[in-house]
Protein backbone atom coordinates (compact mmCIF):
# COMPACT_ATOMS: atom_id res chain seq x y z
CA UNK A 1 0.00 0.00 0.00
CA UNK A 2 1.34 3.43 -1.00
CA UNK A 3 0.49 6.68 0.76
CA UNK A 4 0.08 8.61 -2.49
CA UNK A 5 1.73 8.99 -5.90
CA UNK A 6 4.68 10.89 -4.43
CA UNK A 7 5.37 8.06 -1.98
CA UNK A 8 5.06 5.51 -4.79
CA UNK A 9 7.46 7.55 -6.93
CA UNK A 10 10.04 7.77 -4.15
CA UNK A 11 9.99 3.99 -3.67
CA UNK A 12 10.06 3.30 -7.41
CA UNK A 13 12.88 5.80 -7.89
CA UNK A 14 14.90 4.11 -5.15
CA UNK A 15 14.49 0.73 -6.85
CA UNK A 16 15.47 2.10 -10.26
CA UNK A 17 18.51 3.85 -8.81
CA UNK A 18 19.64 0.52 -7.36
CA UNK A 19 19.25 -1.09 -10.78
CA UNK A 20 21.19 1.72 -12.43
CA UNK A 21 23.98 1.55 -9.87
CA UNK A 22 24.25 -2.22 -10.33
CA UNK A 23 24.50 -1.80 -14.10
CA UNK A 24 21.12 -3.34 -14.95
CA UNK A 25 19.96 0.00 -16.37
CA UNK A 26 22.53 1.70 -18.54
CA UNK A 27 22.84 4.46 -21.10
CA UNK A 28 21.58 8.00 -21.37
CA UNK A 29 18.34 7.88 -19.36
CA UNK A 30 15.19 9.96 -19.83
CA UNK A 31 12.03 9.48 -17.73
CA UNK A 32 8.62 9.91 -19.32
CA UNK A 33 5.33 9.87 -17.43
CA UNK A 34 1.92 8.95 -18.73
CA UNK A 35 -0.56 11.78 -18.09
CA UNK A 36 -2.12 12.32 -15.87
CA UNK A 37 -1.47 10.04 -12.88
CA UNK A 38 1.88 8.74 -14.03
CA UNK A 39 3.55 12.15 -14.08
CA UNK A 40 3.75 12.78 -10.29
CA UNK A 41 5.28 9.30 -9.93
CA UNK A 42 7.69 9.99 -12.79
CA UNK A 43 8.79 13.28 -11.18
CA UNK A 44 10.20 11.43 -8.18
CA UNK A 45 11.83 8.82 -10.43
CA UNK A 46 13.50 11.53 -12.51
CA UNK A 47 14.81 13.20 -9.37
CA UNK A 48 16.18 9.90 -8.03
CA UNK A 49 18.02 9.24 -11.29
CA UNK A 50 18.94 12.89 -11.91
CA UNK A 51 17.38 12.45 -15.36
CA UNK A 52 15.24 14.72 -17.54
CA UNK A 53 11.46 14.37 -17.22
CA UNK A 54 8.89 14.60 -19.97
CA UNK A 55 5.40 13.35 -20.71
CA UNK A 56 4.79 10.65 -23.26
CA UNK A 57 1.58 11.43 -25.06
CA UNK A 58 -0.15 8.50 -26.71
CA UNK A 59 -3.65 7.79 -27.93
CA UNK A 60 -4.94 4.31 -28.49
CA UNK A 61 -6.62 3.72 -31.84
CA UNK A 62 -9.73 1.73 -31.02
CA UNK A 63 -11.81 -0.40 -33.34
CA UNK A 64 -14.91 1.76 -34.09
CA UNK A 65 -17.49 -0.80 -32.93
CA UNK A 66 -15.31 -2.03 -30.03
CA UNK A 67 -13.24 0.98 -28.81
CA UNK A 68 -11.58 -0.92 -25.99
CA UNK A 69 -9.89 -3.12 -28.59
CA UNK A 70 -6.93 -1.23 -29.98
CA UNK A 71 -5.73 -1.70 -33.53
CA UNK A 72 -2.79 0.65 -32.96
CA UNK A 73 -1.60 3.81 -31.29
CA UNK A 74 -0.30 7.24 -32.20
CA UNK A 75 2.24 9.53 -30.59
CA UNK A 76 3.76 12.93 -31.11
CA UNK A 77 5.81 13.66 -34.20
CA UNK A 78 3.51 11.72 -36.48
CA UNK A 79 4.38 8.36 -34.90
CA UNK A 80 1.86 5.66 -35.75
CA UNK A 81 1.99 1.98 -34.85
CA UNK A 82 -0.60 -0.49 -36.14
CA UNK A 83 -1.33 -4.11 -35.28
CA UNK A 84 -2.05 -5.73 -38.66
CA UNK A 85 -3.57 -8.82 -37.03
CA UNK A 86 -6.29 -6.75 -35.32
CA UNK A 87 -6.89 -4.76 -38.52
CA UNK A 88 -7.38 -7.97 -40.45
CA UNK A 89 -9.58 -9.70 -37.88
CA UNK A 90 -11.74 -6.58 -37.40
CA UNK A 91 -11.93 -6.11 -41.19
CA UNK A 92 -11.16 -2.42 -40.88
CA UNK A 93 -11.08 -0.26 -43.98
CA UNK A 94 -8.57 2.52 -44.62
CA UNK A 95 -11.35 5.09 -44.27
CA UNK A 96 -12.44 3.70 -40.89
CA UNK A 97 -8.89 3.74 -39.56
CA UNK A 98 -8.26 7.25 -40.89
CA UNK A 99 -11.40 8.58 -39.18
CA UNK A 100 -10.31 7.16 -35.81
CA UNK A 101 -6.79 8.52 -36.24
CA UNK A 102 -8.01 12.03 -37.13
CA UNK A 103 -10.10 12.18 -33.98
CA UNK A 104 -7.36 10.85 -31.72
CA UNK A 105 -4.66 12.98 -33.36
CA UNK A 106 -6.69 16.12 -32.65
CA UNK A 107 -6.99 15.17 -28.97
CA UNK A 108 -3.29 14.32 -28.74
CA UNK A 109 -2.29 17.68 -30.21
CA UNK A 110 -4.67 19.49 -27.85
CA UNK A 111 -3.06 17.79 -24.87
CA UNK A 112 0.46 18.42 -26.18
CA UNK A 113 -0.25 22.11 -26.54
CA UNK A 114 -1.69 22.31 -23.04
CA UNK A 115 1.05 20.36 -21.28
CA UNK A 116 4.07 21.59 -23.23
CA UNK A 117 3.11 25.23 -23.75
CA UNK A 118 5.31 25.43 -26.83
CA UNK A 119 8.23 23.48 -25.36
CA UNK A 120 9.75 20.85 -27.62
CA UNK A 121 9.54 17.23 -26.43
CA UNK A 122 12.70 15.61 -25.09
CA UNK A 123 14.49 13.65 -27.81
CA UNK A 124 14.22 9.90 -27.14
CA UNK A 125 16.46 8.69 -29.97
CA UNK A 126 19.31 6.48 -28.81
CA UNK A 127 18.36 6.79 -25.15
CA UNK A 128 17.14 4.48 -22.40
CA UNK A 129 13.53 5.55 -21.92
CA UNK A 130 11.84 4.77 -18.60
CA UNK A 131 8.06 4.83 -19.10
CA UNK A 132 6.28 5.48 -15.80
CA UNK A 133 2.64 5.18 -14.77
CA UNK A 134 0.93 5.03 -11.38
CA UNK A 135 -0.16 1.44 -11.97
CA UNK A 136 -1.23 -1.03 -14.63
CA UNK A 137 -4.60 -2.73 -14.88
CA UNK A 138 -5.41 -3.71 -18.48
CA UNK A 139 -2.10 -2.43 -19.89
CA UNK A 140 -3.38 -0.91 -23.13
CA UNK A 141 -1.95 2.56 -22.57
CA UNK A 142 1.35 1.26 -21.21
CA UNK A 143 1.75 -0.99 -24.25
CA UNK A 144 1.06 1.90 -26.59
CA UNK A 145 3.55 4.11 -24.73
CA UNK A 146 6.31 1.50 -25.02
CA UNK A 147 5.63 1.10 -28.74
CA UNK A 148 5.63 4.86 -29.30
CA UNK A 149 8.87 5.31 -27.34
CA UNK A 150 10.52 2.66 -29.50
CA UNK A 151 9.14 4.25 -32.66
CA UNK A 152 10.78 7.51 -31.53
CA UNK A 153 14.13 5.72 -31.57
CA UNK A 154 14.60 4.65 -27.95
CA UNK A 155 17.53 2.24 -27.71
CA UNK A 156 16.00 0.55 -24.67
CA UNK A 157 12.54 0.79 -23.09
CA UNK A 158 11.98 0.18 -19.38
CA UNK A 159 8.40 0.12 -18.09
CA UNK A 160 8.27 1.12 -14.41
CA UNK A 161 5.19 1.13 -12.18
CA UNK A 162 4.48 0.83 -8.45
CA UNK A 163 1.76 -1.81 -8.81
CA UNK A 164 0.21 -3.94 -11.53
CA UNK A 165 -2.02 -6.90 -12.23
CA UNK A 166 0.25 -9.98 -12.46
CA UNK A 167 -1.20 -11.34 -15.70
CA UNK A 168 -1.01 -7.93 -17.38
CA UNK A 169 2.60 -7.37 -16.32
CA UNK A 170 3.48 -10.77 -17.78
CA UNK A 171 1.73 -9.92 -21.07
CA UNK A 172 3.74 -6.70 -21.45
CA UNK A 173 7.16 -8.34 -21.34
CA UNK A 174 7.26 -8.42 -25.12
CA UNK A 175 6.70 -4.67 -25.36
CA UNK A 176 9.42 -3.46 -22.98
CA UNK A 177 13.01 -4.57 -22.66
CA UNK A 178 12.58 -4.61 -18.90
CA UNK A 179 9.67 -4.19 -16.49
CA UNK A 180 10.09 -2.90 -12.95
CA UNK A 181 6.98 -3.35 -10.81
CA UNK A 182 7.19 -3.05 -7.03
CA UNK A 183 4.07 -5.08 -6.28
CA UNK A 184 1.97 -7.56 -8.27
CA UNK A 185 -0.78 -8.61 -5.83
CA UNK A 186 -2.70 -11.77 -6.62
CA UNK A 187 -6.01 -10.07 -5.85
CA UNK A 188 -5.49 -6.86 -7.79
CA UNK A 189 -8.99 -5.30 -8.09
CA UNK A 190 -8.01 -1.75 -9.14
CA UNK A 191 -4.99 0.56 -9.06
CA UNK A 192 -6.59 2.96 -6.58
CA UNK A 193 -7.05 0.17 -4.04
CA UNK A 194 -3.30 0.19 -3.45
CA UNK A 195 -3.10 3.88 -2.57
CA UNK A 196 -4.33 5.55 0.60
CA UNK A 197 -4.73 8.78 -1.40
CA UNK A 198 -5.56 8.30 -5.06
CA UNK A 199 -6.90 11.78 -5.73
CA UNK A 200 -7.29 12.47 -9.44
CA UNK A 201 -4.33 14.29 -11.01
CA UNK A 202 -5.31 17.46 -12.87
CA UNK A 203 -3.79 19.00 -15.99
CA UNK A 204 -2.45 21.75 -13.73
CA UNK A 205 -0.71 19.14 -11.55
CA UNK A 206 0.96 17.68 -14.64
CA UNK A 207 2.17 21.09 -15.78
CA UNK A 208 3.49 21.87 -12.30
CA UNK A 209 5.51 18.62 -12.27
CA UNK A 210 7.04 19.47 -15.64
CA UNK A 211 7.77 23.02 -14.48
CA UNK A 212 9.66 21.72 -11.45
CA UNK A 213 12.18 20.00 -13.72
Amino acid sequence: MFVDRRDAGLLLGERLRELRDSGDIQGDVVVVGLPRGGVPVALQVARALDAPLDVILVRKLGVPYQPELGFGAIGEGGVRVVNPDVVRLARLTDDEMAAVERRERAELERRAGRFRRGREPVDLAGRTVIVVDDGIATGGTARAACQVARAHGASRVVLAVPVGAPETIASLRGDADEIVCLDTPDHFYAIGAWYEDFTQTSDEDVMECLHRT
